[in-house]
């Protein structure tokens, strides 16, 4: 257990490469934010979140009175309990989190690890950037808050005359 490293661990590496060749400045692990995010991009008011699918639970819902496993999170045959206590205590972590960035006025984006495999790599870096372009002009768009159109006139339209 002292060799697991929570950060600079390979899945979020993948990603920071990959958002700072494509342009996106961020910030790493910051202290103010709950949950200390791995990447912190503050222009988009964004955190994200790269989670081991182990750890986090990926895939395993852990609301069940029985735990099944999923294809990426597979749960110790031996010392179960503990496991299963851990991996709902981190989930439950995540949850409250992301909700108090919410709060605060952060979108946070989770990547799983298992998204990560090279087959899929592209597809879920090139989605990351989609959406934080979105995030982006979604919230800087200029809004328009003038008075409605009563009737539009016409150019050749005579104005009315109070005279008459």
């Amino acid at each position: 257990m002292a060799a697991i490293h929570g950060k600079d661990t390979k899945p979020e590496m993948i990603v920071r490469r990959y958002l700072w060749s494509h342009g996106f400045r961020y910030r790493l692990n910051h202290p103010g934010l709950p949950g200390k995010p791995d990447v912190v991009l503050r222009k988009y008011r964004t955190c994200v979140f790269v989670n081991g699918c182990f750890w986090h639970g990926h895939l395993v819902d852990m609301q069940q009175s029985e735990i099944e496993n999923s294809e990426c999170c597979k749960i110790p045959k031996s010392n179960t309990n503990f496991w299963v206590k851990k991996i709902r205590r981190n989930q439950e972590r995540d949850r409250i989190v992301q909700q108090k960035l919410a709060a605060m006025g952060w979108h946070s984006i989770t990547i799983w690890e298992c998204e990560l495999k090279p087959a899929i790599r592209e597809k879920t870096l090139e989605s990351l950037a989609y959406t934080l372009n979105r995030i982006f002009l979604q919230d800087h768009s200029v809004r328009w808050y003038g008075i409605p159109d009563e009737e539009p006139m016409i150019a050749a339209e005579e104005l009315p005359s109070n005279n008459q």
